[in-house]
């Protein structure tokens, strides 16, 4: 009886150690894995001190045998018994990426690059490959993915968050297109994506978004160009350098609005759900142009004349800030 009780005493001390960590760790537990695996690897790896009867921890704590398959975070406030109720617990450590609205394609696969812990497909895939691993219909990707924060697990890949993206992205887009003003004057609901597009990069503040929605509602309604320049520096593509020039105005590139008639081929970003809902819900006002007042808002005109008149004014801001 003596040796017995001084048996699970030493099972219980060896149980309920503090870890030896100076900052959190990630546990990787795979299929196969027992209870002695995860005990080896926290004792080679100085975590915990080498248990003398380690074969009779799992019978007197049967509970700590029903591990789970994944990635988990242990913490130096933790005993060993926690870490691995840690890990049956199935609660695997989810790390996050966040896109934001109005940022393109492009910048995804940037921030997929630096991403720790993800796995990453697409690094030699081409955009057309992406597509066909993707199932979308169209070579060109930009504009077709949800920009928020998503959360992952170790071992999920930038491919699997493309795919959420995508299908979040979708619903909202097709829920729009039906809740959508009759008569717009767009085809289907990938032209209201390009709009969408368009009209986050155009404006950041909330309460402008209809109402800028509105303006190329109406310019597409009189056969009016667009004349953005969010289009034009996507056209530019590396080009661009933080100015537009007046030969950039010119050029002949897909995107640009000052020289194609309509909208152009794709969207120019990952538009937001708000900008999805204005480009099918544009505000009922006959305004057709609109320029920065420069206090982070816009000045909209229903006519060239006052138009010129707020570009004045615009330009007299800059001026007086030098």
């Amino acid at each position: 009886m003596g040796g017995f009780f001084y048996v699970k005493n030493n099972v219980e001390q060896f149980v309920q150690q503090p870890l030896r960590l100076d900052e959190p760790q990630l546990v990787t537990v795979k299929r196969g894995n027992n209870l002695n695996t995860i005990i080896t690897t926290f004792s080679e790896n100085d975590w915990i001190d080498a248990p003398q009867y380690d074969s009779l921890v799992r019978r007197f704590h049967p509970e700590l045998t029903q591990l789970k398959v994944g990635t988990f975070q242990i913490t130096p406030d933790m005993t060993f018994a926690q870490a691995v109720e840690t890990i049956i617990s199935g609660k695997e450590y989810q790390l996050a990426i966040t896109f934001i609205e109005g940022s393109t394609f492009k910048e995804w696969r940037e921030l997929f690059a630096n991403a720790e812990h993800l796995e990453h497909k697409t690094e030699q895939m081409s955009e057309a490959d992406i597509a066909v691993a993707l199932g979308i219909q169209r070579e060109k990707l930009e504009g077709l993915f949800l920009a928020e924060t998503y959360h992952y697990s170790v071992g999920d890949s930038d491919l699997d968050i493309l795919n959420r993206a995508n299908r979040k992205l979708e619903a909202i887009l097709k829920n729009s297109w039906e809740a959508r003003q009759q008569n717009l004057p767009l085809k289907n609901s990938y032209e209201a994506l390009i709009l969408a597009s368009i009209i986050e990069k155009e404006t950041s503040v909330p309460s402008e978004r209809e109402r800028v929605a509105a303006v190329f509602v109406n310019r597409l309604n009189k056969r009016m160009r667009l004349q953005t320049d969010p289009t034009v520096i996507y056209g530019m593509g590396d080009r661009y350098d933080g100015n537009i020039r007046k030969k950039d105005l010119r050029e002949a590139t897909p995107y640009n609005t000052y020289v194609i008639n309509g909208l152009p081929p794709t969207p120019i970003a990952m538009p937001g759900e708000a900008s999805i809902l204005a480009a099918v819900n544009p505000e009922d006002s006959n305004y057709l142009y609109f320029v920065a007042s420069g206090k982070g808002g816009h000045v909209f005109s229903k006519n060239l004349r006052d138009h010129n008149r707020a570009v004045q004014q615009y330009l007299k801001h800059l001026r007086s800030n030098k």
